[in-house]
């Protein structure tokens, strides 16, 4: 249904690249949920009052405020795709992200307030009623969410966006809340044993633990975090393809909302090569990268020695020196200045984050065995932290 409706409604839905396609999937996607969770809502609050079950009325709540999730999820996505303006220069994405951190903070507030619920059910126990419409309510909740959960994951992974993936994982943990609640009925049924609050319970710390979880997938993105190492992979594999590249280093991908980021790195070229050649070289990749992944770049050019045999010896005995403190350690833009009475080796030091050995004691090993090369050496080194 989904899937013939995003046919039907969306221009060139096989463009997913394109903002506007990619919009039309969640809106889409938003709706067809809010109109399902209204649905289920009703029919349990109907089960819920037939039955006089906590666990029940929580779980059609529980639908409720999944519907208000994807109405905020549909502003979301229509704000974020607003053009970008002088006071946003680089667009509105985030405010997809800050969409979901407001919907998931009113999940966990609704969790806490339906565990109130349910730890007063337990303290204050009554019989529940049961019956063939209960039932059947019940098992057709768990069918439609488990639709639900397949097609918020199937568009989600295809457009990439946080809003869809995380709607896919509050389906799935409705589908888990609903069984417990279908279990706690069935075990009434033929027990008489009354597990309703405790159920109850369950539902509700399912339901804050899903909040919490989409605001750390919310919170992460806004903060700044590592990209997705396949996006990096990309945008390796279309700056090496590039004649005249040599290699590349100190990439930042900068992230603006789903399918907006600025990116920068260094790309080595060849001290040799003519600097026209060179521009020329990084100005193809630019429009490579805006072409293929819609993407901004900022590149700087580190010119590589690569006709002279004792700097390119002197690399790498200084690689081999440096992957010897530590196989993680990495070094970029190597220069060799020869003077009359000793020799500098320049060079970045790439110290990832969360080695044994302190930035200053690697600096100082490094040095140190720099010191004991035949000649008088000395490392001049400027630390850098990876950002990918």
């Amino acid at each position: 249904m989904v899937g013939l409706l995003i046919r039907i409604l969306v221009n060139d839905y096989n463009n997913i690249r394109d903002d506007k396609v990619r919009r039309g999937y969640g809106v889409v996607c938003g709706w067809m949920s809010i109109i399902l969770n209204i649905v289920l809502c009703c029919i349990k609050v109907f089960a819920g009052i037939l039955s006089g079950s906590i666990a029940i009325t929580t779980d059609a709540v529980n639908n409720l405020t999944d519907a208000g999730s994807s109405f905020v999820n549909i502003i979301g996505f229509k704000m974020a795709g607003r053009k970008p303006d002088p006071e946003h220069p680089f667009g509105h994405g985030r405010i997809e992200y800050v969409a979901g951190l407001i919907i998931s903070i009113l999940i966990i507030v609704c969790g806490v307030e339906l565990g109130k619920t349910s730890v007063t059910k337990i303290i204050d126990t009554s019989d529940i009623f049961t019956s063939k419409t209960v039932f059947i309510i019940l098992i057709i909740s768990i069918i439609v969410k488990i639709y639900m959960y397949s097609y918020d994951k199937k568009y989600g992974e295809k457009t990439d966006s946080p809003i869809l993936k995380a709607a896919a994982v509050d389906s799935f943990t409705d589908v888990i809340a609903t069984s417990a609640v279908l279990i706690s009925v069935v075990i009434f049924e033929f027990t008489g044993v009354v597990i309703d609050g405790w159920c109850g319970l369950i539902v509700s710390v399912i339901i804050i633990y899903s909040g919490v979880s989409s605001v750390k997938d919310t919170i992460d993105p806004l903060l700044g975090s590592r990209p997705d190492p396949g996006y990096v992979k990309l945008i390796e594999k279309y700056v090496l393809a590039q004649r005249g590249i040599l290699g590349m280093h100190d990439l930042i991908i900068h992230n603006y909302g789903p399918g907006r980021s600025m990116i920068s790195f260094h790309a080595e070229v060849p001290s040799e090569s003519n600097l026209i050649d060179a521009h020329d070289a990084v100005d193809n990749i630019e429009r490579k990268l805006r072409e293929v992944l819609k993407c901004d770049c900022i590149i700087h050019i580190d010119p590589i020695v690569t006709d002279d045999s004792i700097t390119g010896r002197m690399r790498d005995f200084t690689r081999i020196i440096v992957t010897n403190v530590d196989p993680h350690l990495k070094i970029n833009d190597f220069r060799m200045v020869q003077g009359t009475t000793h020799t500098n080796l320049i060079f970045d030091l790439v110290i990832p984050h969360g080695l044994p050995l302190s930035d200053d004691e690697i600096v100082e090993e490094i040095k140190q065995k720099v010191r004991e090369l035949p000649g008088s050496h000395f490392a001049i080194i400027n630390v850098e932290k990876p950002y990918v």
